[in-house]
């Protein structure tokens, strides 16, 4: 007689828990690391946040904390440590940056070489220089250049002016003559406003720099301006003298692409 098969054993229904087990094991891990993280960025955040509170309570002369340095990042090519400045999900994307067009003159060196040159007349008040957005702004104070109420240059600035020329001659940047008056109104023989008498001083400049020293007149446009854009107060005589004045500005290039650029979009 044959012998009886041994029955099958029983089928596990409960396998899925083995998967699922594993599963939860790995999530939980998950979390435990993102966890960490957070905890470590709040360590960071309350280091920086130290650091800016005691800077500000002790003065700007202070010196940033290595580790804030490190986060935060120092320097143009330093992009630090924090999540902002890491590249990668989440972080900073990195923008290529374009070469700045070639015939964008950096009027910084000019207004060092001009400080330099015209320092006795600067000291003594004669000339204001400062930079602009627009570019280098050279002011010529009509007390040391022009007669009250005229438009003829005094022939003891002539040095300063062919000083003026000389660093004009090494620049390709247009040139624009402001002529600026306070708000007094005047009226004798010559002038009727002030209006006539801003544009005729700023043409005075224009004549003596291309007739006398030379330069290309296509490079230059002249502005009257009259009381409208004053540097001070009209209410002082000391406001009044500054605002009676030849601004030279060495116009910035950059500007002149930009408005070039707008027009030209406008036009379409």
């Amino acid at each position: 007689m044959g012998r009886k098969k041994a029955p099958p054993p029983p089928e596990n229904h409960e396998r899925w828990l083995v998967s699922y087990a594993d599963f939860i094991t790995l999530l939980f891990a998950f979390f435990v690391v993102m966890f960490a993280s957070s905890q470590t960025d709040k360590s960071r955040a309350k280091q920086v946040s130290a650091a800016v509170e005691k800077a500000l309570k002790e003065g700007h002369s202070i010196s940033v904390p290595p580790a804030v340095a490190k986060i935060l990042g120092g320097t143009v090519d330093d992009k630090g440590q924090g999540n902002a400045m890491m590249r990668g999900p989440g972080g900073a994307q990195h923008v290529p940056k374009e070469p700045p067009p070639e015939n964008i003159v950096e009027l910084l060196p000019s207004l060092q070489r001009l400080n330099k040159e015209l320092e006795d007349e600067i000291k003594a008040g004669k000339l204001e220089m400062r930079l602009e957005p627009r570019g280098l702004v050279i002011s010529l104070r009509e007390s040391a250049f022009f007669p009250s109420g005229g438009d003829v240059l005094d022939q003891a600035t002539m040095p300063t002016i062919q000083k003026l020329a000389q660093l004009i001659k090494t620049l390709p940047n247009p040139i624009q003559l402001e002529g600026h008056t306070d708000s007094v109104p005047i009226h004798n023989a010559r002038f009727k406003s002030n209006w006539e008498l801003s544009c005729a001083r700023g043409i005075a400049v224009l004549e003596t720099l291309c007739g006398t020293f030379q330069l290309d007149r296509d490079r230059f446009s002249v502005v009257g301006r009259a009381d409208t854009f004053p540097v001070a107060s009209n209410d002082t005589p000391e406001g009044r003298a500054r605002n009676r004045r030849v601004d030279l500005v060495i116009v910035n290039s950059l500007n002149i692409q930009n408005s070039a650029a707008v027009q030209a979009e406008v036009r379409k």
